[in-house]
Parts: C-alpha cells; structure tokens; sequence
C-alpha cells in the first residue's frame, strides 16, 4: 500500500501519538510532512526524516502550505485536546477543533486527497448510562465542548464524505498512554503520575480514585491508524481494550513500579468529567483487521522505562 500513498500529512505530528505515526509512515518510505505549531508537541519527538513546519492550523498560512504539499493521506491530530481546558474556554476550543478542522476537509476535498484518518475521541463521546464497553451504535451524547467539538467534526467528515466522496476514518480513542505523553491534561494521567513518581513530588487525585477508563498503549493506536490508511474502510471506529481500570489501580501500580514512598491524596472531582469508560473495538476488528495486543502492565513498563531514559 505505500505505492498507493506516497506523500502524507500529519497535523500535530510533533505530539505524543502523532509523532508515533510519522515514524511508522517513514518505516512504510512514505514522504512525510509535519505541521504542527508546538503547543503541546516537541521537536526532539519528531523524526529527522520528516518535513517540519511550525504553523498552527488556524493561521491563514495553513492554506496555501497544503496546497503546495499536495498530499495522498492526511492524518489529523492537530488539536485542543484538553476536556478541563475546554470547559473553561469553549469558544478557543470550538475554533480549533471545529473551525480549524473544516478548513482541513475543504482544502482537501478541492486537492483531491485519497483520505483522511482523523483522531477524535470515545470517552466523552457516550452517555454514561449506555452499557459498557460502548459501541459506535450507540448514539453519540456528549456533554462537554471538547467531545461536542469532535462529534462535530466527526459530522463534517460524514458530510464530505456523503456530499463530496471524501473518504475518511475517525478512530474514537480509548485513553491513550506511553512514551512521548506529555505530563499535561487529563488524558496524560499516567504520564502525570509517572513524571510526579519519579521526581518525588506530591500529587492529588480528582474525586474517589475509583473512576475508571479504557488504556490502550500507542503502538496500538498507531497501528489503528496504518490499518485505517490501508483498508478501503470509511466511517468511525473505536480504538480501546474494552477494560476499565481504575485511577486508584493506575496509582497504585506505578508506585510500585517506580518503588515510590508518595502518599495517595484525593480532592474534590473535575465536574463535566465521565466517571467510567470503556469501548467495544469490535467494529475496528472487523473492518480494520484491529485489536489491541498490548497488556496493561507492559504498557506501564514500556512507559517507565522510557521516562527512566529520558
């Protein structure tokens, strides 16, 4: 399938997943550009192969670089990903994920590019009261701007797809963790806890501890998105063990992992947070050809291990 794609895109390629994927599009001798505008991502994650510019999505400079690139595939990662920070400024977080991501489907829809796999989210995606592990059947009931703004992306796709023939993959991720995560946001909960572990510093847990989520390590996200660049599959798909593990559980093991002494503190609960989550990746599976491989306790360790390193 390289030969079907030889020139890709990845908005927000410097970050955590997205820079993971440029190393396994550079593996396939796919010509690969970044662009990214380091908010949150770091130059030191993205492979020297790669053709880096610093520019945010929003910045009418977007435009006429895309248009130059000229790309086969387009991986679209480039966004405010942060639920805590999305309640606080919605409009900020509209913007980016809505308006900047509209912009990307036009001017690809006008290049002709042959598809776009795009990271949304599937914890805020679902009611709560829905049985777990939730399916894409499941009709979608966000109830924060940051799972708002990614159904609503997930919806623009639908309509270019319908209207415009522009083929696309939305994966709905679980919690992803492992090496590159950022100890920043709520989503880099094992991250955080890992980086405060092994600096010594005092930590507190939001709420019981006892809320749960779905943690799938990043070498399975990035195969997630390989396969959905090489299947002929449109539509969205959850990316996610179908587990729940606790905060608490997480806590506890990479305490023990890091032989840390710091002691286990909770305060009051981030109000529009899921309390539990987990996804069905059935779908993925039939028509991705995906499944997650990973354990749990091998992710921890590839991920203390690599901050060990660091």
């Amino acid at each position: 399938m390289a030969k079907k794609f030889q020139t890709a895109l990845v908005t927000g390629g410097a970050g955590f997943i997205g820079s993971h994927i440029v190393d396994a599009l550079i593996r396939r001798h796919i010509k690969v550009y970044v662009v990214d505008d380091f908010s949150t991502g770091q130059k030191k994650n993205v492979n020297p192969n790669a053709h880096v510019t610093r520019l945010s999505i929003l910045n009418p400079q977007f435009v006429p670089l895309l248009q130059k690139i000229k790309p086969d595939v387009v991986f679209h990662l480039a966004a405010q990903i942060n639920l805590r920070d999305s309640l606080q400024d919605p409009l900020n977080d509209a913007k980016i994920n809505i308006f900047g991501t509209l912009t990307l489907i036009q001017e690809c829809t006008k290049l002709g590019v042959k598809k776009i796999i795009y990271s949304s989210t599937g914890g805020p995606m679902y009611p709560e009261q829905a049985r777990m592990p939730w399916s894409e059947k499941i009709h979608p009931q966000p109830i924060s701007p940051y799972g708002i703004s990614k159904r609503s992306a997930e919806m623009y796709f639908h309509y270019a797809f319908q209207v415009h023939g522009m083929p696309y993959v939305a994966l709905r991720y679980a919690n992803v963790y492992g090496p590159r995560q950022n100890a920043k946001g709520e989503a880099g909960v094992i991250s955080i806890f890992a980086d405060h572990f092994m600096k010594g510093n005092p930590m507190i847990i939001h709420g019981s501890g006892e809320q749960t989520r779905d943690f799938v390590f990043v070498e399975d996200v990035v195969r997630a998105n390989i396969s959905a660049m090489d299947r002929s599959a449109v539509g969205v798909f959850n990316i996610g063990t179908g587990k729940q593990t606790s905060i608490n559980t997480i806590f506890r093991k990479l305490k023990k992992m890091t032989q840390s002494s710091i002691p286990e503190r909770h305060d009051a609960p981030v109000m529009g947070e899921v309390i539990h989550s987990a996804l069905s990746s059935r779908e993925a599976l039939i028509h991705l050809g995906w499944r997650p491989t990973v354990k749990l306790d091998q992710g921890l360790e590839k991920t203390v291990a690599w901050m060990h390193k660091r």
